[in-house]
């Protein structure tokens, strides 16, 4: 059954990434991709019932996308269909990390439904990635997250990408808005210091926890830090991992902390931080076992 108050809505794109192939820069392997789609698959891996609603096309990487997620678990009963073809992101993996040029435009990717009518049915509502700034997209997501910040528990993540087919702000607008509207955002520090440029991100996320959010600061290997109105911070190492990958680490940690949020059969905001320790340790678990190996599920945690 879609919905509950134990499952999650994640509203968002699904879209295959194109990624080179070990031994050989110059050929590229298609891989299912797109943030809101890995956030649901490792929800369900982890334990979590997810309803992933995006756009699905009607070519082969569709159908391959809509295999993976089936074969996870994801509820898709909510996903609008065309027979547009899927969105592609072209990675370039640098010293940096890794980052990507989009093919976007007329694809089936980003014709989402309006579900702010449904937001209510869910214990919580994740939104981000490209089709957060992405219309046709964006206005559904923003629709869908009013809604949840009112009736549900909203998580933002605003997972910023840089591409000339994003426009001069690269969403930023957008974005900051989303963030102003959730009960929790998970960025990295990258994501803060383009969303509000000349501040730290650690002042920012402490202007944004004043207002009632939880707020998760990731720095990839050094760890992740957790920011309330009313404690102090409380700061989690990586989990140390020979990494194979990085791709899709984000996104697990994401599902990690979500997972861990709504294990009790519903979604409150942490603010203990003893609790708080608890689900940084367990989303930095989740997204090194992303990075321990190729593919973008994460494996669940062991003894946390």
């Amino acid at each position: 059954m879609t919905g509950g108050p134990g499952a999650v809505l994640v509203l968002g794109e699904a879209l295959v990434d194109l990624v080179p192939v070990a031994g050989d820069a110059g050929v590229r392997a298609a891989q299912s991709g797109g943030a809101p789609a890995n956030v649901a698959v490792g929800l369900v891996t982890l334990g979590t019932p997810a309803s992933f609603a995006g756009g699905l096309g009607g070519d082969g990487f569709a159908r391959t996308i809509e295999e993976r997620m089936r074969a996870a678990g994801v509820d898709l009963t909510l996903c609008a269909r065309s027979g547009l073809p899927t969105a592609l992101a072209v990675a370039e993996p640098g010293a940096g990390g890794t980052g990507y040029h989009f093919h976007l435009q007329d694809t089936a990717t980003f014709r989402l439904p309006d579900l702010s009518a449904r937001a209510a049915g869910f214990g919580a509502v994740y939104v981000g990635g490209l089709a957060a700034v992405v219309e046709p997209a964006a206005s559904a997501v923003r629709a869908a997250a009013t809604a949840a910040a009112e009736h549900s528990l909203l998580f933002v993540d605003p997972n910023v990408r840089h591409d000339r087919t994003l426009g001069p702000d690269h969403g930023a607008a957008a974005l900051r808005e989303l963030c102003g509207l959730a009960h929790v955002v998970k960025a990295s520090d990258e994501d803060l210091e383009r969303l509000w440029p000349g501040a730290a991100p650690e002042e920012t996320c402490r202007s944004l926890a004043a207002g009632g959010r939880l707020v998760v600061l990731t720095r990839g290997a050094r760890g992740s830090t957790a920011y309330t109105a009313t404690e102090p911070p409380v700061s989690v190492a990586a989990t140390p991992v020979e990494v194979v990958n990085t791709i899709g680490a984000g996104d697990a940690f994401a599902a990690g902390l979500l997972s861990r949020m709504g294990r009790h059969g519903s979604f409150t905001v942490a603010q203990g931080p003893e609790e708080v320790r608890d689900m940084l340790a367990f989303a930095s678990e989740a997204a090194a076992s992303v990075c321990a190996r190729t593919g973008t599920e994460p494996s669940a945690p062991a003894g946390i």
